[in-house]
């Protein structure tokens, strides 16, 4: 996978895919892990992680919406992708499709601390 064609995947599928666009074309680094996951597993660890964001009060970029795609592909198998800004301040969970062809949902924790968007 390219930079460019991960670029044009990144559409408005969640809130966070327009600020990980915008990292990728600032020169952030990013890849796609091997291996396929299924969806049920994933909503269970990421909406794990989305209570203990908005309990420590951390910002979120597409989080929720995420959770709740992941939610309902139940048992569908999905591979994961990153990005990272290069000022490590943010870091991109990609959500693909099992051949990584199509970003199916984009979500972020913030890094360091922001205020809550």
């Amino acid at each position: 996978m390219t930079p460019d064609g991960l670029f044009e995947m990144l559409v408005e599928q969640t809130p966070a895919c327009g600020p990980a666009r915008e990292a990728l074309l600032s020169g952030g680094t990013f890849g796609v892990w091997d291996g396929l996951v299924p969806a049920d597993q994933l909503f269970h660890t990421y909406r794990t992680r989305l209570r203990i964001a908005q309990k420590r009060g951390r910002a979120t970029l597409g989080l929720a919406e995420t959770v709740g795609l992941l939610e309902r592909m139940e048992d569908e198998l999905l591979r994961i992708g990153w990005i990272d800004t290069t000022d490590r301040a943010w870091a991109f969970t990609l959500f693909l499709n099992a051949t990584a062809t199509t970003v199916l949902a984009c979500a972020s924790v913030a890094l360091s601390l922001h205020e809550m968007d």
